[in-house]
């Protein structure tokens, strides 16, 4: 048991320091302090020595030096068990340190801003704060370490209950703290390679993240599994930072599903509904009011649907949750909930079990605005990362996005204004379809869809196909094709069947020969030029 009769407090972020250091100070705990932090608790009226004045050594070089002395590192480091370490401690005059509270400079959060410039950067690289947290988390068997300040209450709670700090509790205070050293010398490190060179990819990467939860298991339940936050990055809405109302604790599969789900329907500005299974969509559509939205969306396979995940990109109100109340879900995501929807959900034994996710938006927020701001805030940082043995691929994150109304028209004839704004919905549709992928769609509702195909004229067949089983005519619509079609047999697929416009990315060494079949159909073709391939 850690007993705490002098603590250094140095802290960027100040959340939850007045308590704590009230609490501290009421023990008879001597703090010492520098700077901006000493200057804080003063105006507080919680008594703090200057570390200049502990140390008898000032503040230097602009304060690039204050606590890298003898007597603060001495008195961390000093093992109290050890009688030789105690020896010269007291011949040196070195009174031990039995609690570090510090976080470092904000390093991560300033060179995340676009007009950072290099020499600020450097200025907020910490010397001082990682060395005492490093020095204190080594002899976490007699120093308390705390780098989080959702710690603090737990801390003095168990202080005000023993009067000590648990050895248990030093350990876990420790791995966080050299967590944070690793994380934070990581994040210096890609920023320095980054800025040496134009090359997108350092010469190393890093995987960093904080664990969020436990889960019950894997994809499978032999699988061991765990939900880590991505530590690297600042929050932009997604499923990692919702919070959970009520339902059953999210299962791994569930999670991969509903980030799906909210990823396209953050490609909407129209009240939105998309409906997900195993990662893939079965229903997509928009509307003047959310329920409506749903109702279509539904409409769109109203057999998948069934135990799949539902997104919107609106609050979730009453008559929205009203028209879900027959239908199994295992999860629904909105940027808010009614309170009257939430009501109706949880009046229910049944709709008590589905998985009620909130983004927790403010009023005044819509998803697909903030989630373009967000982009523009991590555009070269966010990384999409897939693992194989031994090894992983990093890329950018499929972030791009269309102007159809730009794009090169290759047949006679051109796409109308309604066939643009139905190509523009399956473009963006077909962006979050596995491929080989195909979507038949009209400009507010996904008509028919074929995923994962080994071949293309196989992913038309299929979304056909799906289109019939659901009931949806397909005359009159627009596919989409997330790559070229390397034969034209695709094409005439879809184009038998009703569809009178097409947009793709074109490249194929048959281009000519695929065109020509959509010109013989008189059927419009646009060409993006880029691709969206969904391995």
């Amino acid at each position: 048991m850690a007993r705490i009769t002098r603590a250094l407090v140095s802290v960027s972020d100040k959340r939850g320091l007045e308590e704590l250091a009230r609490a501290l100070a009421a023990r008879g705990v001597e703090i010492l302090s520098t700077g901006g932090t000493a200057r804080a608790l003063a105006e507080w009226g919680v008594p703090v020595t200057a570390v200049s004045d502990y140390t008898g050594s000032p503040e230097i070089l602009d304060g690039r030096v204050k606590t890298l002395h003898p007597r603060i590192h001495g008195g961390i480091l000093g093992r109290r068990d050890d009688a030789r370490h105690q020896a010269e401690m007291r011949a040196h005059a070195i009174g031990p340190i039995d609690m570090v509270v510090v976080n470092l400079y904000p390093f991560e959060a300033v060179t995340a801003r676009p007009e950072a410039s290099f020499t600020e950067a450097i200025e907020n690289i910490d010397i001082g704060g990682p060395s005492m947290v490093r020095s204190a988390a080594k002899n976490h068997a007699d120093v308390t370490v705390l780098v989080d300040p959702d710690d603090y209450a737990a801390v003095v709670a168990e202080l005000g209950a023993s009067g000590a700090v648990s050895a248990a509790t030093n350990r876990r205070l420790a791995e966080k703290a050299f967590a944070l050293t690793a994380r934070y010398d990581g994040a210096i490190a890609d920023y320095l390679a980054a800025a040496r060179t134009d090359e997108p990819f350092g010469p190393t990467a890093r995987l960093v993240g904080t664990k969020a939860q436990d889960l019950r298991y894997g994809e499978n339940p032999h699988q061991r599994a765990a939900f880590y936050r991505d530590a690297t990055l600042p929050d932009e809405p997604s499923v990692v930072s919702a919070r959970q109302l009520q339902g059953k604790e999210l299962s791994f599969n569930n999670i991969v599903d509903a980030n799906a789900a909210l990823e396209l329907v953050k490609e909407f500005r129209a009240p939105a509904a998309v409906a997900i299974k195993h990662t893939n969509p079965c229903g997509v559509a928009t509307a003047a009011t959310l329920v409506e939205a749903f109702i279509k969306a539904r409409a769109c396979d109203p057999v998948s649907i069934f135990g799949g995940i539902v997104a919107f990109n609106r609050p979730l109100d009453r008559a929205t949750a009203e028209a879900m109340q027959d239908l199994f879900l295992e999860v629904v995501i909105a940027p808010r909930i009614a309170p009257d929807a939430l009501a109706l959900f949880g009046g229910s034994k049944r709709l008590q079990q589905v998985r009620l996710l909130t983004l927790e938006l403010a009023d005044s927020d819509d998803l697909f605005t903030v989630s373009r701001r967000a982009w523009q805030g991590v555009a070269g940082r966010s990384h999409d990362v897939k693992r194989v043995i031994g090894g992983f691929l990093v890329q950018d994150r499929d972030l791009a996005e269309v102007d159809v109304g730009t794009c090169t028209v290759a047949t006679v004839r051109a796409p109308n204004a309604g066939e643009l704004a139905a190509l523009d919905f399956a473009w963006r549709v077909c962006k979050h379809v596995k491929s080989n992928a195909i979507v038949l769609a009209r400009a507010d509702q996904v008509v028919g869809v074929g995923a994962g195909q080994m071949s293309r004229v196989d992913a038309a067949r299929l979304a056909v196909m799906r289109a019939a089983s659901a009931g949806l005519p397909i005359a009159g619509a627009v596919a989409a094709s997330d790559a070229f079609f390397p034969f034209r047999d695709g094409l005439d697929v879809v184009a038998e069947a009703g569809v009178r416009a097409v947009i793709q990315p074109g490249g194929s060494i048959r281009d000519a020969e695929v065109v020509a079949a959509a010109n013989e159909r008189d059927v419009a073709m646009v060409l993006t030029g880029q691709r969206h391939f969904r391995h």
